[in-house]
Order: structure tokens, then sequence, then C-alpha cells
């Protein structure tokens, strides 16, 4: 096994650090998301959990129990796709590790 094969375990160590230190960046990623324009709003962690929600009283109608449930649901999945492009514009140099292995 030649100086090719050392350069490539080399290259795999520094990726698996890589994304070690990304994961513990994502660990402590938050993401708000909103709906109905700002009447709530959920904000997630890097691992996709519920920090909190918040629901402003003025959308609040028990009326409305349906509506309320839709503009939460709207309001996470915003959180989540802003976690998604955290978690996207965190990885660049990723892309490029990966290239080089192969």
């Amino acid at each position: 096994m030649g100086s090719g094969y050392s350069k490539k375990k080399k290259q795999a160590k520094m990726m698996q650090e890589q994304i070690g230190r990304m994961q513990d960046q994502m660990k402590n990623a938050e993401a708000t998301g909103s709906a109905g324009n700002g009447l709530v709003t959920v904000t997630l962690d890097g691992e996709h959990a519920i920090k909190s929600i918040q629901i402003k009283p003025e959308c609040v109608d028990p009326d409305d129990v349906e509506g309320l449930e839709d503009l939460i649901r709207v309001a996470h999945t915003d959180a989540l796709k802003q976690l998604g492009e955290k978690t996207q514009a965190g990885m660049p140099g990723l892309g490029g590790l990966m290239g080089n292995m192969f």
C-alpha cells in the first residue's frame, strides 16, 4: 500500500473531523418559523425538536381551532425549511472533500 492509501486515509480522517464539527454546530443551531404574519412562531433546535411555540392571543378563536392548527403546522414547516437551509450552508466544504476521496 503506497502513498495513495495514506493520502486517502488522511482525507477520510479529515472528513470525519469535519463532520463531527458540523454535527456539533447543528446541535446548537436554532431556527424560527412563522405563520400568519407572525401570529404563530415555532422555534426548533438543531435536532428538529420544538423549543418553543408562541401564539399571539388575537389569533385564538375557540370557533376556529382548525385555523390555529394550520398556522402552527405552517410555522413548523417554515422553521424546518430554515433549519435545512442552515444545514446546507454549513456543509459547503464537505462536497469538495468527498470529491477528492474518489
